[in-house]
């Protein structure tokens, strides 16, 4: 398949253009042929009315092209001022003027709200503040077409708001700027009209205030989805519970610092917040993978502090990490190995300390069906599986185990909207059958959609909670920034 077949594409003069897609649709390709990272097979650029040739991001610049990508391109160690000017060549002076440098950026910051000090280290930033550094680099190149990719995946709903309204404010003075996202919200909230990639194809192009956002996920899919959320329930006993818990993060500090929590059976409690907050450390306590240096943890009425992850597993505790090919699966492993690594010495699939490959091998082939995991086969390994494949190898992985306490952390990140609606639809069922469930997810529009509770975590404690039905997006973006309620 074409990463980009015959995609026509336009972009007006002053307009806030979406670029929608489920994953592996061509989105990012195509902008990055925009951009002069990747060159076409065939086809043709023209840019205000002109054909242009454009073999290099030097090219595109010189077209006043920019594109901020979702990891950065900044050097930690140098200031805001330094990394702006990094490949810039000074014009009469043998060596660029910094100070010009920075008077330029102080004014490009007033003018378009991008609050950030030019003598900051960029190491001492936050990663919305990082993202403004990006997108003054670009302005201060003199960049009229601005391409942002999933721009809003690690912000606050504060940081996403003053986002968009520095792209309003571009396209309200004749700039234009193309947003690669598949969050549906914001496309409805801040572009002007939407193009949408199937399968490296174009599938339409649409005014953003005729359509919404059932026909907008069609379009994506090919299918109907149901991306609304059910009603909330109040859950029953408390089956976990986490009493003053402090941990140590990887880099010696106090990854939690006194963390109170409690989750009930059947119920989905949310946590919010920006990552870094305590959230790794969480799920590492949950894996029984970081030690409690103080405070108790409970299952039920059973302490169950610092217990083994073995021991974790056997109390029912299924944990989904982030990071898939790390600590969840073992990519070098087959999809059949990983779907019962944590069982494959017991009494189903094992006798007398011989693992039965044949017991493993229906076994897979029925959890495959079942999740529609999509692999040539189950013997083949782990890492030949797409993102969303590799998600939900995870997830089966997991479920098949019967858990009564899930914590998933970041369960859709990067994953398209058919995938993400396959997750939520599995979470939903779980908590359907008494399941408590932790959702950790830097997503606030996912945990709002399937959460009963929310917590917000902030600097290793909880800053606040509150029910769903009293979820208000700038105030739970206020608890994720550590401001408490009043």
């Amino acid at each position: 398949m074409l990463a980009n077949d015959g995609v026509d594409f336009s972009l007006a003069r002053g307009e806030v253009h979406s670029l929608l897609g489920e994953n592996g649709a061509g989105k990012t390709t195509l902008m990055n042929i925009l951009y002069g990272l990747y060159r076409s097979d065939k086809g043709e650029i023209y840019v205000r009315g002109e054909k242009a040739r454009i073999e290099s991001p030097r090219d595109s610049i010189k077209l006043g092209i920019s594109m901020v990508h979702q990891q950065f391109e900044l050097v930690d160690t140098l200031s805001v001022a330094e990394n702006v000017a990094l490949g810039l060549r000074a014009r009469r002076e043998p060596v660029l003027d910094l100070n010009a440098v920075a008077d330029k950026l102080t004014e490009l910051s007033k003018k378009y709200s991008l609050k950030v000090a030019p003598d900051s280290l960029i190491q001492e930033l936050s990663v919305g503040e990082k993202q403004r550094v990006e997108i003054l680099k670009a302005l201060y190149r003199g960049a009229t077409i601005l391409i942002l990719d999933e721009p809003t995946s690690v912000l606050t709903p504060q940081e996403s708001e003053d986002l968009f309204k520095m792209v309003r404010s571009m396209a309200s003075e004749g700039s234009s700027v193309v947003i690669i996202t598949h969050k549906l919200p914001e496309v409805l909230s801040v572009s002007d009209r939407v193009t949408v990639l199937r399968k490296g194809k174009k599938v339409g192009t649409v005014e953003t205030r005729s359509t919404n956002a059932d026909e907008l996920a069609y379009l994506m899919v090919g299918r109907q989805l149901s991306i609304g959320a059910p009603a909330p329930t109040s859950g029953g006993k408390v089956i976990l519970r986490l009493d003053k818990v402090y941990a140590a993060n990887r880099k010696g500090g106090m990854g939690l610092k006194g963390l109170n929590l409690a989750l009930h059976e059947g119920e989905i409690l949310g946590i919010a917040g920006v990552a870094g907050n305590g959230q790794n450390e969480l799920v590492e306590i949950l894996s029984g993978l970081t030690k409690v240096q103080k405070g108790s943890v409970f299952i039920g009425d059973e302490e169950v502090t610092n217990a083994s992850p073995s021991k974790l597993i056997d109390e029912g505790v299924g944990v989904i990490p982030d990071d898939r090919k790390g600590s969840g699966l073992i990519a070098e492993f087959s999809v059949a190995e990983n779907l019962v690594l944590e069982g494959r010495w017991n009494g189903e699939f094992a006798k007398k300390g011989i693992v039965d490959q044949g017991k493993v091998r229906v076994h897979a082939q029925e959890i495959v069906k079942e999740y529609s995991i999509s692999t040539p086969d189950v013997a083949s390994p782990a890492y030949t599986l797409s993102g969303g494949n590799l998600q939900r190898l995870l997830l089966a992985k997991v479920l098949s185990r019967a858990p009564r306490i899930l914590v998933a952390s970041q369960p859709t990140a990067g994953l398209d909207v058919g995938a993400t609606q396959f997750i939520w639809d599995k979470l939903r069922s779980e908590k359907k059958k008494g399941v408590g469930v932790i959702l950790i997810s830097s997503d606030l529009a996912e945990v709002i959609a399937l959460s009963d509770r929310i917590a917000c975590i902030y600097d290793g404690t909880i800053s606040g909670e509150m029910e769903v039905a009293d979820a208000d997006p700038k105030k739970l973006g206020l608890l994720m920034g550590g401001v408490r309620a009043s």
